[in-house]
């Protein structure tokens, strides 16, 4: 099973695809990941893309949901809830100053604790529109991906 992840293209494009998805890696590890495997930059870019976007759409529409079932549940969920949204507030502050151009570049900075799962669930707390807020985030993932790109190819070049 691992040498169809690392052996094939298909593997190899799949691999890119899921990693991109986790949150935290997303774009920022999935791409390189998809690279360092030997893709070329386009078809890494393209699953990496499509891995890291993907969720977007239900993370804008339904992490409320998701949120006040953890807080029913238990305490230990209603904690994680509770520093999730307290996370998405904090982030918030520059999507409220500058709107979807602050969500932008919320998901365009690619350091931890920014990107395309950060900047959905921060429309979802500040109740952005679907058709506003995803437009924004793809917007962001691809300068993201244009750095992550330029970043992996200068540490190559390095090597």
């Amino acid at each position: 099973m691992i040498d169809w992840f690392t052996g094939t293209e298909v593997g190899k494009l799949t691999a890119t695809f899921f990693i991109s998805m986790f949150p935290v890696v997303e774009l920022r590890g999935g791409l390189p990941y998809g690279i360092a495997l030997g893709l070329s930059p386009w078809w890494a870019l393209a699953a990496a893309l499509a891995g890291n976007f993907l969720p977007v759409p239900f993370i804008i529409l339904y992490i409320k949901r998701v949120l006040a079932w953890m807080r029913r549940k238990n305490k230990k969920l209603d904690a994680l809830a509770e520093k999730l949204e307290k996370k998405a507030h904090l982030k918030g502050r520059m999507v409220r100053k500058y709107s979807l151009l602050g969500l932008t570049v919320l998901v365009a900075i690619p350091l931890p604790g920014t990107g395309a799962w950060t900047g959905a669930l921060v429309a979802a707390i500040l109740d952005m529109r679907v058709r506003h807020a995803v437009p924004a985030i793809l917007l962001g993932l691809l300068i993201a991906a244009g750095l992550i790109t330029a970043a992996t190819f200068g540490v190559i070049h390095l090597l």
